[in-house]
């Protein structure tokens, strides 16, 4: 599955277009990523296990946005566009959602 930001797929044409698709995964940030985080925000630094999870979390959005345009059939996903929130009442979960054009190639 070929999955890219941009409008088209060089050298190949767009035969088909199947309709937008979207992944999305919500997580929760443990009490021990967070008390990492505090520290780190305190002294200066990088966080990586906040790096970590969103890593993981915007993987596995891409990855549930493929499964779906390869259930409708498309070979690629263009136009790809990536979006971060931080949800709850102390912004202790992070949404990687992402969302683009499933379509057939040439």
């Amino acid at each position: 599955m070929i999955v890219t930001t941009t409008n088209a797929v060089e050298g190949r044409a767009v035969r088909e277009y199947r309709g937008i698709v979207f992944g999305e995964v919500i997580t929760g940030i443990n009490m021990f990523k967070d008390i990492g985080a505090g520290l780190r925000n305190i002294f200066g630094g990088r966080s990586q296990g906040y790096e970590e999870e969103l890593q993981k979390a915007r993987e596995e959005a891409l990855a549930e946005m493929s499964q779906r345009a390869q259930a409708l059939g498309a070979d690629a996903v263009i136009g790809v566009d990536v979006d971060y929130e931080v949800l709850g009442s102390d912004n202790g979960m992070l949404m990687v959602s992402v969302s683009g054009t499933a379509v057939v190639l040439d």
